[in-house]
């Protein structure tokens, strides 16, 4: 009788210590969306090169949550006076995680800005890639602006704030 009532016991210990670890886990908070993950403000160096010549620039970058798989950024204004080329909108950038690094990607993007003169101006952002890992971030990217003969290859790099 003694060694049933102990397997009984036994038991009852083991299934309860397996339904505690079980509702543990099941308790635990779900991830948030990638796109929460990475928006936010990174401040860091934007090296923008055309033809061989590179210039470089401190510029804060915010990514916005555009949904919970995918954020908007906009790339800083460069250049100055009748030489500026706006800020220019990146919209759609959809992103992947895989262990800590969020990877986001945008194939094409196509729109049109006012330039210094007031009017409109078509650009074009292309072969877009940023890596998104703990607080900091690199973006690689194409820029052409209007009827500007070459295109702008640019990198960023930064921490979030």
């Amino acid at each position: 009788m003694k060694i049933k009532s102990f397997m009984t016991m036994a038991m009852a210990t083991v299934a309860f210590v397996f339904s505690m670890s079980a509702c543990s886990s099941s308790d635990d908070e779900a991830e948030a969306p990638v796109a929460n993950q990475v928006a936010g403000s990174y401040t860091g160096t934007e090296t923008l090169t055309v033809m061989g010549e590179a210039d470089e620039s401190i510029e804060t970058i915010e990514f916005i949550k555009a949904t919970d798989v995918s954020v908007d950024v906009t790339l800083p204004k460069y250049g100055e006076g009748m030489m500026t080329v706006p800020a220019l909108p990146a919209k759609g950038i959809s992103l992947t995680k895989s262990g800590n690094t969020i990877t986001g990607k945008l194939a094409k993007y196509e729109g049109t800005v006012k330039s210094a003169d007031g009017t409109e101006k078509a650009y074009t952002i292309s072969d877009l890639t940023v890596i998104f890992n703990d607080k900091t971030v690199v973006m690689t990217f194409t820029q052409k602006y209007g009827n500007m003969p070459f295109a702008f290859e640019g990198q960023f790099t930064g921490t979030k704030k």
